[in-house]
């Protein structure tokens, strides 16, 4: 079992980045905003995955003003995986709240979901609606996860959710192979071996307001394919 909390959580707010020019700089400013409100100490850990875009640039010079801002720069893009646990690796606080860079929650989940971590280990969203993806998008998240479902067991509802909470005492000793989105189901193998307590949270996940996702594209399919069997029948 992970340690208890502390009344009073250190927050390590994790952003992996690629390409959000159009997002960035509201989804931090959001974050500001609403990091008071969850914690005295807190930081603000951006890992850009080499984007091409320009927001490396605006993270940089937004940190300029705001010493919580944490900009990491990947020399290669590492389709995810890379980024989000280099942010976890970089994460110094109590509590990890991590999330998609073009803010997909509203700040009253944020708030709602964060009061939970509490008795919990990991707090991981998973939408209560329609979250308006293509035709496409939906069978590949739902077979995927029937996949993930199958081959390791895991009940989650939404494994590559983008908003998740969690407790830093579990992954402080975790080594993430993955460099897809295959990281997540990582991160929620280790967190059974350790006999975490796992809380899904039904939120409204937002469509993004600018840019593209890019977590469908083939090569990331196919990496994150990869990932899985290395996971599954290779790994040691």
């Amino acid at each position: 079992m992970v340690s208890s909390m502390k009344n009073n959580p250190s927050v390590s707010f994790v952003l992996p980045m690629f390409n959000e020019r159009d997002n960035i700089e509201r989804t931090l400013n959001t974050v500001i905003s609403v990091a008071g409100e969850l914690a005295v100490e807190y930081e603000i850990i951006v890992v850009d995955d080499a984007s091409s875009d320009g927001s490396g640039d605006i993270v940089e010079r937004m940190s300029r003003d705001d010493a919580s801002i944490k900009l990491y720069r990947m020399e290669k893009n590492t389709m995810f995986g890379g980024a989000f646990a280099e942010g976890f690796k970089r994460a110094t606080k109590d509590v990890i709240l991590y999330m998609d860079s073009d803010l997909p929650v509203s700040t009253e989940d944020i708030k709602g979901s964060f009061l939970l971590i509490d008795g919990n280990d990991i707090v991981t969203g998973y939408s209560k609606v329609n979250k308006g993806d293509t035709a496409r998008r939906k069978i590949i998240s739902g077979v995927y996860n029937l996949i993930v479902q199958t081959l390791f067991g895991l009940d989650i509802k939404d494994i590559n959710s983008g908003y998740k909470i969690v407790k830093r005492d579990v992954v402080r000793d975790a080594e993430f192979v993955s460099r897809s989105p295959f990281v997540d189901v990582e991160l929620f193998l280790h967190a059974a071996r350790k006999g975490s307590r796992i809380k899904q949270y039904g939120l409204v996940f937002h469509p993004r307001s600018g840019g593209r996702s890019h977590i469908a594209r083939l090569p990331v399919i196919w990496a994150t394919f990869k990932d899985m069997i290395k996971i599954r029948f290779l790994k040691k």
